[in-house]
């Protein structure tokens, strides 16, 4: 059972007009938007990534408001998270090791930056309604071979209500609000 004080989330290059172009970009932004909001319940901190921002654009404006409410983006050139000493530095720092993993591309930059969490001995766990890449094949392919490697499979809902565990209390009615 993931406990709030384990985990990280980590928001991968959802930006610019790739972004739009996704697979069900619409649901997608909509799903991230609501992890912001509800993990913000829970403490968690969130880093965030964006690819080569100067030539792919900044994170999409409606993510962009709440995420620079409390941190910053960190820019990155390789496919992978792992290989942005930035990223490496922050994340080692919050000294947590499960990751709640979202963004774009699934087979391409979340599923080198899963691979790299991975080998580096972190939890990683894939949030499949926030993943997206140009094609549903593409989408699917990646989420199998973080699978294989070993990073856990869930959604947004089943992601908050398993870190909330009761249905009681202030905490449950705002994710109750916030999911309907």
């Amino acid at each position: 059972m993931l406990k709030p004080e384990e985990c990280v989330f980590v928001v991968v290059d959802i930006q610019g007009t790739l972004a739009n172009v996704m697979e069900r970009s619409e649901p997608l932004h909509q799903t991230v938007l609501k992890l912001i909001q509800g993990l913000r319940l829970f403490d968690i901190p969130t880093l965030w990534l964006e690819q080569l921002p100067d030539k792919l654009g900044k994170t999409s404006p409606i993510l962009y408001e709440q995420l620079i409410e409390t941190s910053h983006p960190i820019s990155k050139q390789h496919f992978s998270g792992w290989n942005s000493q930035e990223f490496r530095a922050k994340l080692m720092n919050l000294n947590r090791k499960q990751i709640i993993l979202v963004g774009i591309e699934t087979h391409v930059c979340v599923y080198q930056t899963c691979r790299d969490l991975l080998d580096n001995d972190f939890g990683v766990h894939l949030v499949i309604d926030a993943l997206s890449s140009r094609t549903a094949e593409n989408k699917q392919i990646g989420i199998e071979m973080m699978q294989t490697r070993g990073a856990h499979i869930t959604n947004m809902e089943s992601l908050l209500f398993e870190l909330q565990h009761e249905a009681v209390g202030e905490r449950f009615k705002q994710l109750l609000r916030l999911i309907k």
